[in-house]
This record gives C-alpha cells, sequence and structure tokens, in this order.
C-alpha cells in the first residue's frame, strides 16, 4: 500500500516515496541511470507541417537511483522536482517498459503506474511523475501542433484520462527508438518523418488500448458476427433487430455495444457500406445510375442520388465523370 502524504502545492497528495526522493544524493552514479535525449530545433515550415516534435529520449533508472537529476543536460523548462511538480507548454508520451512508479497531474487523482502503460503529458497542465524504489524504464517523446489539439478537442485523449494501459509493445518501443534515431540525426526533412512516426505511435497507442478494453469478450465476438452479417448482405439490407435476434441480444444492447465498439451505430455502418458498393459499382461497371439504385434496394434514383451527394459532396453522375468512365 502506498503511504501518501500532504504537499505545499495546491494541498494534493503525492506518494511518500517522491518525498524521500529529496534525501537521496543529487549525484547520479554511472550505473544508476542510462539515459540519451535529444532536444529539437523547430522552424516555421516545421510548425505549417501541423505536427513536430521537440523532444525525445529513454531512460533506465536503478533501485533507489535519484528521479530526475540536474546533473543531466536537461533544459530548465523540461528539469522538474517530483515533490513540486511542473507544467510543459508541450505534449509529451512517456512510456514505462520496466518497473512502476506513480502519477498525478491537476485533472487526475494519484495513479499508481507500471510497466506497460503510457502516460500521456497535456500543455499548460500540472503533473508529477516518479518510479518508486523498485526504479523504472521509461522512453518519451514531446510535440505540438494543431493536429494535436484536434485529437483533445475530438474527444481521443483527455487531462482526465492520462494513463493508457497498451501492454509491453516492441511495435511501439521500435516507434520510440525510430523516432529518436532520426531526431539524433536531424537530416533534411527528419521533422516530417518523425512527425509520421509520431502519427503512427499515436495511433498504435490508440489501437491497443482499445483491444486490450474489450479483449477477446463475447461482446467483441457478437460484434464482428454483426458486421459480417451486414457486409454479406450489403445490397438487401437486414433489419437490425433481427440481426440482433440472430445474436441473441437486445436490439437496445447491439445497438448501444455497437456504437460504443466501433464509433458509429448500426444504422450508419449500414449506410456507408451501401455507400462504399457504390461508389465501387459507379468506378468499375457500366451499370446504369438507376441500375445501381435498384441492385442496392434504395428507394429510387432520386433517393440513390441525395444519399450519395450528401455523403460524397457530388452526385453519382459526376463521381462516375471523375472516375472517367
Amino acid at each position: 500500500m502506498i503511504k501518501l502524504i500532504k504537499l505545499h502545492s495546491n494541498n494534493t497528495i503525492f506518494p511518500l516515496y517522491l518525498q524521500k526522493l529529496n534525501h537521496n544524493t543529487m549525484k547520479f552514479r554511472n550505473q544508476d541511470l542510462h539515459r540519451d535525449l535529444r532536444y529539437l530545433n523547430i522552424n516555421s515550415p516545421d510548425e505549417s507541417w501541423g505536427l513536430c516534435v521537440t523532444t525525445a529520449g529513454y531512460q533506465r533508472i536503478s533501485p533507489n537511483g535519484t528521479y530526475p537529476s540536474k546533473d543531466m543536460d536537461c533544459q530548465d523548462h523540461y528539469y522538474f522536482q517530483p515533490q513540486k511538480g511542473r507544467v510543459l507548454s508541450e505534449y509529451q508520451l512517456v512510456y514505462i517498459v520496466e518497473g512502476s512508479g506513480g502519477f498525478q497531474s491537476a485533472s487526475c487523482p494519484i495513479k499508481k503506474v507500471h510497466a506497460g502503460m503510457v502516460i500521456m503529458l497535456f500543455p499548460n497542465e500540472w503533473h508529477t511523475y516518479a518510479p518508486d524504489s523498485n526504479g523504472w524504464s521509461e522512453h518519451w517523446v514531446g510535440f505540438k501542433g494543431e493536429m494535436a489539439k484536434k485529437w483533445i478537442s475530438n474527444g481521443f485523449f483527455s487531462p482526465e484520462r492520462p494513463i493508457h494501459e497498451v501492454g509491453i509493445s516492441h511495435t511501439i518501443i521500435d516507434l520510440y527508438d525510430r523516432i529518436f534515431h532520426y531526431a539524433h540525426e536531424e537530416s533534411i526533412g527528419y521533422q516530417q518523418l518523425v512527425a509520421g512516426q509520431l502519427l503512427n505511435l499515436i495511433g498504435e497507442i490508440y489501437y491497443r488500448e482499445k483491444n486490450i478494453m474489450y479483449g477477446e469478450s463475447d461482446t467483441v465476438r457478437k460484434i464482428v458476427q454483426a458486421r459480417e452479417m451486414m457486409k454479406q448482405n450489403i445490397e438487401h439490407p437486414l433489419p437490425l433487430t433481427h440481426i440482433a435476434e440472430k445474436l441473441c441480444v437486445s436490439y437496445s444492447w447491439f445497438r448501444r455495444m455497437f456504437k460504443e465498439y466501433t464509433g458509429v451505430s448500426p444504422a450508419l455502418y449500414q449506410q456507408n457500406l451501401r455507400h462504399l458498393r457504390a461508389k465501387e459499382l459507379l468506378s468499375s461497371t457500366s451499370m446504369s445510375i438507376s441500375e445501381i439504385a435498384y441492385l442496392l434496394n434504395f428507394e429510387g434514383v432520386s433517393t440513390f442520388s441525395i444519399s450519395f451527394a450528401k455523403k460524397e459532396g457530388m452526385p453519382p453522375s459526376q463521381f462516375r465523370r471523375n472516375c472517367g468512365l
């Protein structure tokens, strides 16, 4: 059990082992820390890309090692004392690959963190974190840009949910290593390259957390079955109540869990399948628009055209011309 104490900042509390870090020696022995980091220069073209990396690195803290240390080449705005915390002007993803410790922020109460977790830090958000007495190993990457702001505003990530369980992933570790490698070389165009790898990293974190959350549960199996039924019956869509009945679940449960897992309602998923099938037929066959509307079970050509234009931004006839047919 972690013993808690009150801190001077905002009357918050944090594990006692963080307070004790002050009493450790402020000088690292070489075996206490294995660390490398890069701070990256960013110019106007980099910022206009929409996403840029500000820092990248990794470190290993041995048992009872001090965390962090001014002896390391750490810029002032990155350095912090765990007892006081800090506020950054950027986002960071800190991946714990070994060991455990604690985390707290202005929007998140004290959390125990362990290997396989990613801590997401947010700009202008007070936070603090540190390993326990057993030490830990971490990778991190800092970044900023309009693209990152959209992830937050659209609800993909939140300061209230900064801890992400992704497990130990060699793919994720490799992405951190690649970002660090190209950041270290600083070849021309490297910012755009590492921004792409950062996107891959973010997607991997989001994907793995979602799939760990659901696992191989009965819910997932039923949703997979439902999607297969819809895909096999695009031209003659099954009533959603019929699909729920086939799955031996209530319609309300089916609708709620399907949207929670896929991000869209079952009805919208069916509509999207029909739309994709329509695009395929328009771009690869000589079927007339009325024949396609009939095949896909639309009420009429006008209904099909209105539905298609609403999703695609142009009528079916224009889409077909753009495809060179």
